[in-house]
């Protein structure tokens, strides 16, 4: 019998693994703290108001929601990055929703949220992209906010993180849009010294900010 091609590992496999071996040790790949964009946003929360995070890795950002009185759903599609987020929420002593899903194939449900916030989820190509920002209003309530922090073009020079793929960043223009039926309140382009963690290399990072909400009807 001729020897057997390896067998083939589905890409949406390759990646859930690459995420768990990133979040399989003690330490927090990106920290324990959230991105300083939700902090400096901290104005337009209101304790009880229910908010999603999507890929929200090991919590950082799901949590420090849940700190601000809000009732919040983290989504990430790995396992590791999940018990991490549940840890993350007990020694903080707040009550998180977790979800392990798949993005692409997670019902995202009808409109539900006050909130959704999507930190540098610049994994997706545009076609997917399109996708994710369609389903993130779709599932948000009437007057409902969106917050998206992302990386410019100008971020592969600096090799600080992220895609080395252009068409994955985000530009002023991309940005305003993607969301042009809704109220843009913030849209800022910047540079900023941001080391994030143990594992995140420090140094400049090319960065734009959105804050946009939804039509009240």
């Amino acid at each position: 019998m001729p020897p057997q091609p390896p067998k083939q590992v589905p890409a949406k496999d390759r990646e859930r693994a690459q995420w768990n071996a990133r979040f399989a040790p003690e330490h927090y790949w990106f920290g324990t703290e959230p991105t300083p964009f939700l902090v400096e946003q901290a104005h337009r929360l209101k304790p009880g108001m229910t908010a999603l995070s999507i890929a929200d890795g090991e919590g950082r950002n799901g949590v420090w929601l849940a700190r601000q009185g809000l009732k919040v759903t983290t989504v990430d599609l790995s396992p590791d990055g999940i018990a991490k987020a549940q840890r993350l929420a007990a020694k903080a002593g707040v009550s998180v929703e977790t979800i392990c899903a798949d993005l692409e194939a997670w019902d995202w449900g009808p409109p539900r949220f006050d909130l959704v916030v999507g930190i540098l989820f610049q994994f997706a190509g545009p076609a997917w992209r399109d996708c994710i920002f369609r389903a993130m209003k779709d599932v948000l309530n009437p007057g409902g906010l969106v917050m998206i922090q992302g990386y410019r073009p100008e971020q592969i020079a600096y090799g600080t993180g992220g895609p080395p793929f252009v068409e994955n960043l985000y530009t002023v223009e991309l940005l305003r849009t993607a969301f042009a039926e809704f109220d843009i309140l913030h849209l800022a382009a910047y540079d900023r010294e941001q080391p994030e963690g143990m594992q995140h290399r420090g140094g400049l990072c090319a960065l734009i900010d959105m804050v946009a909400r939804k039509p009240a009807s």
